[in-house]
């Protein structure tokens, strides 16, 4: 990925052998293998056990989770935050576990929609709830530092399972939890 890198910096007329630049190319793999590291994580791993019986049947948020990923389609960084939901059905999952899952999905190349459709499914899958909730408020530099250059602007994507989808007081009261 290096040498990549060292071609990309001399492809944009830059001299990779410059002080400031020498040690760019390693830098750079070593970042990049850092913010696409969810391909190489294991969501076993990073469950870790951590499903616990529970007569709970309340709603269970964990909101303003911190993302940061890349856009597959510019390879540049959006970020935000991911508020979580879910109807537990007999189980709970540890609270650290769902920030972990986001970071999975958010350390890697895709669309927003994607993510936040990802994280819901996964959610889903590994505590069987009666339903689960999704948001994700993201900032893209691919709008704000080239193309239309809008500093401002965000995107909201939602994924509704169960409950959530299918009842519209559950989705009431989860985005109203949220200040949505």
């Amino acid at each position: 990925m290096e040498q990549h890198y060292r071609a990309i910096i001399q492809a944009i007329g830059e001299d990779p052998a410059r002080e400031g630049l020498r040690d760019t190319p390693a830098r750079a793999a070593k970042a990049l293998q850092f913010m696409t590291q969810g391909y190489r994580q294991d969501l076993d791993k990073i469950v870790n056990g951590a499903i616990f019986e529970s007569g709970n049947d309340e709603m269970v948020i964990v909101r303003d989770i911190e993302l940061y990923s890349l856009c597959e389609h510019h390879l540049l960084p959006f970020f935000g935050r991911c508020h979580v939901a879910y109807l537990p059905n007999g189980r709970v999952i540890g609270l650290s576990k769902i920030p972990r899952i986001v970071d999975m999905f958010a350390r890697r190349l895709q669309i927003q929609e994607t993510l936040t459709r990802q994280i819901a499914e996964c959610v889903q899958r590994v505590t069987n709830a009666l339903g689960v909730g999704v948001v994700v408020e993201a900032r893209h530099m691919c709008m704000m530092m080239r193309g239309v250059e809008k500093q401002n602007s965000a995107m909201t994507t939602s994924a509704m399972l169960g409950q959530f989808r299918d009842d519209s007081r559950t989705r009431t009261e989860f985005l109203t939890l949220i200040g949505r």
